[in-house]
């Protein structure tokens, strides 16, 4: 199973939250980056706003997720693996493809907990 075709009915499904903080690559507004992630890599799980996510404007809930995983990202596409309860999280850098497998093992060990 890809990532990107989990179902959203399935608990704890993924989400997507972009950010503009690296290089600029971002800089459509959350209408034209969720149309383009759709279309272009059939996302089916919700994505949300498009914040702030390292710094000092960094979104609380990304420095909350940094705190407990103790990474934050450092380029686009970091991705983060959060348990039911809200305890565990897991952190995953750029370099860590959708498809990898380790990551998905992970992403099915989450979702059957």
């Amino acid at each position: 199973m890809k990532v990107a075709q989990i179902p959203i009915s399935r608990p704890n499904c993924p989400g997507q939250i972009p950010g503009n903080d690296f290089g600029d690559q971002e800089p459509g507004n959350n209408r034209q980056i969720a149309d383009f992630c759709r279309l272009t890599y059939r996302i089916q799980f919700p994505m949300f706003a498009k914040t702030t996510v390292v710094g000092e404007q960094a979104n609380p809930f990304y420095r909350q997720l940094a705190a407990i995983s103790g990474s934050a990202p450092q380029w686009n596409f970091h991705k983060y693996l959060i348990d039911r309860d809200g305890r565990q999280v897991l952190s995953f850098g750029s370099r860590v493809e959708p498809d990898d497998w380790m990551l998905l093992a992970r992403v099915e060990e989450f979702l059957d907990r």
